[in-house]
């Protein structure tokens, strides 16, 4: 039997020959397709992508618009670039040419100046817009502490830590050395008056009227929408010589038409560390007493200045034990002996206190916010409630905020609509008692007498004092030739604010024609605040009015009641009974009404844009501050005044009763 074996074998190599053949033709099929890559005005993109879809192929234009890659006739290529729409084209053989055109979306950015809303590319001055969850911060309840380091050619210095303090804000650098360079805020294109008006030296010293200086501590920053940072001089064609430092314009939430009503609930609860020695370069209680040992050799702790200067630690406690008896032992309380005294500094040198530790806590701060947005075919509303509680950092402050805003528009054709908004807050907050600062001509330096504040006091106070004696008690030390404990002095000396800001507001907008719109607005503000300084008997304060312990100390203290045409004449104490009680009552109202035609018309690629408004503007500012002498808070609060206090305060140029009433008006 004969096999054919030929059949076979020349149908593999058919099959060979065919599918070589399919892949000649494939690889002929696969060429290198070029191109080049435009804009609208016929100008090279450089840095296109171009990608042949269902494949890893993909090329960059270079400088000239260029590009090449491996793909077939009739494949799709995907053209993107930023700023332009992403485009899908198909491949051709000979050399392509390919029109990116621009996303009008990410273009057409807008600038919100306050009076209108410029698209970013023809606005010609300097500005930066940032959004609200892009520089939140959990825990931070005030919003200029949120820009910090946000906004290029922005500067906030906090000069405090405490809620409701205005920190220093300066933009591109400050316009003036001993001037106000705060800039000027504007919510919802109102201008935000300040509730009071602060200078330089209040603003650098963490005065107490900075605690309700900040224009914007009423704001929930879950309102926010939007922050525009107005930088250049552009500013001041708009608002005029206000503008000068620049200008920050901040956007409120608003509800969106015909979409369902979401509710949304949020809280936040942060816990601060407390500061640490480990972060400042500062001496411990070892070190500081190896110092004092040295200057004590060279006789700088004497008797005299220890025992009965203005300021004295360690030394005045050892000799006025060396001095004092005690009455249950009749011995003195530290025994004039050289091992006495060196326990005593021994136990000093280990005390090491921890001031931050003592004085700071973690107490946790609390921020609720329930929020309702929603709206129909008609109407769109938006509505929030927030609180913000801080039980305080500090064992001396403490603060709570309550917010509320509502804003409806009504949307009644195609051509009109007009905005109803409404906001307020309620704050009542306790911070420890602080004095003005006052300029010392003499030295060329700025003193404030009393300073309590925490991180002040934990900083510059030697570790090497206890706030405990051994029984538990309170230790006392010298400060302004009177005994001082920082305890006692926050049990004592305290500030409590209250604040009251109410807006309302009315906006429209009429479309005269496709190109011109009408404008109208108005708003009016009311903000009430309260300050009031309580210092008890038991202060260091009141102690100090009243610190004659022999003729030494009353011709030097200060405090004390000088006849100024008998200067030879010993000192008087002219707090005799009594404490102080400082109250500054302001009062703001602002109303503004604004009428405003807005055109702006788009011709093929120019834009032809003109603003014209007419405005009126009134602000009404009342001060009254009011300095109480003789308050005996554990009598009821009868007042018991000496008439020598008025004399020392004449002689200083103080006034007790004073009464200030501004009106501005443009």
């Amino acid at each position: 039997m004969t096999t054919n074996i030929s059949t076979p074998f020349n149908k593999v190599v058919a099959l060979t020959i065919a599918l070589f053949a399919c892949l000649q033709m494939a690889l002929a099929q696969t060429n290198a397709i070029t191109g080049t890559v435009k804009n609208e005005q016929g100008e090279t993109l450089v840095g296109a992508l171009v990608l042949a879809t269902g494949t890893t192929e993909r090329a960059v234009t270079n400088i000239d618009g260029h590009f090449s890659l491996n793909a077939a006739p009739g494949q799709m290529l995907q053209v993107s670039y930023v700023g332009m729409i992403t485009q899908q084209v198909k491949a051709q053989a000979k050399p392509m040419t390919i029109v990116m055109k621009a996303d009008s979306r990410m273009v057409d950015e807008v600038v919100v100046t306050g009076y209108q809303n410029i698209r970013s590319r023809v606005y010609t001055g300097a500005a930066t817009s940032v959004k609200m969850n892009d520089i939140k911060l959990e825990g931070i309840a005030d919003l200029s502490r949120m820009l910090e380091g946000r906004v290029a050619g922005l500067s906030i210095q906090n000069i405090s830590g405490t809620f409701g303090s205005a920190p220093r804000i300066n933009i591109r650098g400050g316009a003036s050395i001993i001037g106000n360079v705060q800039p000027l805020w504007v919510i919802d294109g109102v201008v935000y008056e300040d509730l009071v008006h602060l200078n330089l030296d209040q603003l650098a010293s963490g005065d107490a009227a900075t605690l309700v200086g900040s224009a914007v501590a009423g704001l929930n920053p879950a309102d926010i929408e939007d922050i525009q940072v107005l930088k250049d001089a552009s500013a001041t064609s708009v608002y005029g010589a206000r503008a000068l430092n620049g200008v920050i314009v901040v956007t409120t939430k608003s509800g969106k038409r015909e979409t369902p009503l979401r509710v949304t609930y949020a809280t936040e609860n942060t816990i601060r560390m407390k500061p640490r020695y480990s972060q400042f370069d500062l001496l411990n209680s070892q070190e500081t007493m190896a110092l004092y040992q040295e200057m004590n050799d060279k006789g700088y702790f004497g008797i005299r200045n220890a025992l009965y200067g203005r300021r004295a630690g360690v030394y005045h406690e050892l000799y006025r034990g060396l001095s004092t008896i005690n009455p249950a032992t009749g011995q003195y309380q530290i025994a004039n002996t050289a091992e006495a005294r060196n326990a005593f500094l021994r136990d000093r040198e280990y005390a090491n206190t921890d001031w931050f530790d003592l004085l700071f806590t973690f107490n946790p701060t609390t921020t609720h916010s329930l929020t309702f947005a929603g709206g129909g075919k008609n109407m769109a509303t938006y509505a929030s409630v927030g609180f913000y509680y801080d039980s305080g950092w500090t064992i001396a402050d403490k603060v709570s905020r309550l917010t509320a805003n509502i804003k409806s528009t009504f949307y009644f054709n195609d051509k009109m609509r007009a905005t109803l908004s409404a906001q307020g807050n309620i704050r009542s907050q306790e911070a420890p008692g602080t004095m003005p600062q006052r300029k010392n001509h003499t030295l060329g330096v700025f003193e404030r007498d009393f300073d309590i504040n925490p991180f002040s006091y934990a900083l510059g106070t030697s570790r090497t004092l206890r706030p405990y004696n051994v029984d538990g008690t309170l230790a006392y030390y010298r400060n302004n030739w009177a005994p001082f404990n920082i305890l006692n002095e926050y049990a004592n000396n305290s500030t409590h604010v209250d604040v009251l800001d109410f807006k309302l507001q009315a906006e429209g907008s009429y479309q005269l024609t496709a190109d011109l719109a009408l404008k109208p607005l108005f708003s009016v503000r009311r903000a009430n605040t309260i300050t009031t300084h309580e210092v008890n008997e038991g202060s260091n304060v009141v102690q100090a009015f009243r610190a004659n312990d022999n003729p030494t100390v009353a011709q030097d203290n200060i405090y004390l009641v000088r006849d100024k045409d008998n200067p030879l004449q010993q000192p008087k104490v002219g707090l005799t009974h009594g404490g102080l009680f400082n109250r500054t009552e302001t009062s703001m109202t602002s109303v503004l009404a604004r009428l405003a035609l807005d055109f702006d018309k788009r011709i093929g690629q120019h834009d032809l844009k003109a603003f014209a408004f007419s405005e009126v503007r009134v602000a009404n500012r009342t001060n009254q501050p009011f300095q109480g002498y003789g308050i005996q808070y554990d009598r009821g609060n009868q007042v018991y005044t000496n008439p020598l206090i008025f004399d020392k305060l004449t002689n200083e140029g103080n006034a007790t009763l004073d009464c200030t009433n501004a009106t501005n008006a443009a």
